[in-house]
């Protein structure tokens, strides 16, 4: 055998040594390498896990490419091509998860938080819930369904977006600059949930919408003096008031179809017998407020369903303690229906504080888009319903409205659906997402990623 060709059989030999085997083993060296590159964002520093991407797709011979405004803030794209690109192909299906992940205080942690640390079976990291067991998931899949040369129906694209957490800058700039580049007929993304309930069933919660981060500045003003002379027009106070009345009125509730679907799916548990009697009256304007405090005293997840939060959250006023000042600030996260206007909360409010020495005005930031919920009927969310309940002879599969918000509402925006794969199990009823010690099992990883290929083959997979 000629000594060129020898070498190049050891080093391929290797190489494939290197590469972990199956799925689940895949995933977790994935996850292991992504958690150990901090992606905090501020700054985010994507391009680091860009990087690492592009690398393992080159490795197993996917086309990738690095894209985007910024030198350190770079997106991912990898696509794998259906055979046939006739007319009539099916359009391509996108695997979207973001790279960048919220600041974590070492100091609160049991673990550095970038190290991947593997204790009480369990992998501990920034990024083991949100959202890098998914990237990691979708990049295994990508490669398994290489390495076996699965023949495509439709193209299949990876995305890994820069700056979900902060300003979705990855996202708009891709939908500007690049939406050839990912544009599909549906899409999988962050934003669902696998539960175990007391019944013994599993929620599989498939989000098919999402709330809206509106945030609002609330400023009351008045005449600054000395704190020996209490004021009428103490801004302090007028604040203090306008939040109390804000915090404590009864938002509307309003039902959309993917509300109204999963309340009425999840009452028909033995675990949800109690919603079954709310579920009209939920529906009826004159019974409507009742019920739904009567469900937020029981269930605060379900209560946000219902209706536009509000959440006071960042206070700023004065510089002395014997000073009145002249203005006084209040930071306030609201999360309103995706049927509801900004333009709606903001003159409700105003009604509700009813003072005019209290101003509203948006907080500067993104204003992400409102849509309609992704369809029910799609190719790809009857085979999730199949997958999982093929997967689970107590599955309950269920669309949802996720509290929190994704990039995913920019590509509905754009008319695509997009999904909320539930893939991942949350472990002991909980979820440590942005919160301290977030972790992941290798198992919940290796049996999540699994359901993806089989939702990912089931839709994309030549029969």
């Amino acid at each position: 055998m000629p000594r060129l060709i020898l070498l190049l059989l050891i080093s391929a030999l290797a190489a494939q040594a290197q590469q972990p085997n199956g799925l689940g083993d895949r995933a977790r060296r994935y996850l292991v390498d992504l958690i150990r590159i901090d992606t905090t964002n501020p700054p985010g520093n994507e391009t680091r896990a860009a990087n690492y991407l592009k690398q393992v797709a080159e490795a197993n011979g996917i086309t990738a490419e690095l894209l985007g405004e910024k030198p350190a803030r770079l997106n991912f794209v990898a696509r794998l091509t259906a055979g046939s690109q006739s007319a009539d192909a099916a359009r391509p299906l996108l695997l979207i998860a973001h790279s960048d992940v919220v600041p974590a205080d070492p100091s609160q942690w049991t673990v550095p938080p970038f190290s991947a640390a593997f204790r009480d079976g369990f992998i501990y990291g920034r990024g083991a819930q949100d959202d890098k067991s998914l990237l990691a998931a979708e990049l295994a899949v990508l490669v398994e369904l290489k390495l076996r040369n699965v023949r495509l129906k439709r193209d299949v694209i990876l995305l890994s977006e820069c700056d979900e957490e902060a300003g979705s800058t990855g996202i708009t700039w891709l939908i500007r600059n690049a939406w050839p580049k990912i544009q599909a007929e549906f899409a999988l993304n962050e934003g669902g949930a696998a539960l175990d309930t007391k019944s013994r069933a599993r929620l599989y919660q498939v989000q098919t919408s999402e709330k809206i981060p509106t945030r609002v500045v609330l400023t009351g003003k008045g005449t600054a003096g000395h704190g020996s002379l209490p004021r009428p027009d103490n801004p302090v106070v007028h604040l203090a008031r306008a939040i109390t009345r804000l915090a404590d009125a009864s938002q509307p509730v309003q039902l959309n179809t993917t509300t109204r679907r999963y309340l009425s799916e999840i009452a028909k548990l033995p675990d949800y017998q109690w919603l079954q009697p709310m579920l009209a009256k939920l529906e009826n304007p004159a019974t409507a407020l009742a019920a739904a405090d009567q469900i937020a005293a029981r269930d605060p997840e379900l209560n946000a369903m219902l209706r536009t939060s509000v959440s006071p959250t960042m206070l700023t006023a004065g510089m002395k303690v014997n000073v009145i000042p002249n203005q006084a600030a209040a930071q306030v996260d609201v999360r309103r229906l995706p049927n509801e206007t900004r333009q709606e909360i903001e003159s409700r409010f105003r009604n509700i504080i009813n003072d005019p020495a209290v101003a509203i005005a948006p907080e500067a930031g993104q204003d992400m888009p409102a849509t309609e919920p992704s369809s029910l009927t799609t190719d790809l969310y009857v085979a999730m319903e199949k997958v999982f309940k093929q997967a689970d002879a107590n599955a309950v599969v269920v669309p949802f409205m996720s509290r929190g918000a994704t990039d995913g509402s920019y590509l509905r925006q754009k008319g695509m659906a997009v999904y909320g794969v539930p893939l991942f199990l949350r472990e002991g009823g909980e979820s440590r997402a942005h919160g301290n010690d977030e972790r992941i099992s290798p198992e919940n990883l290796k049996h999540g990623t699994e359901l993806l290929y089989k939702a990912v083959t089931a839709v994309a997979a030549q029969p």
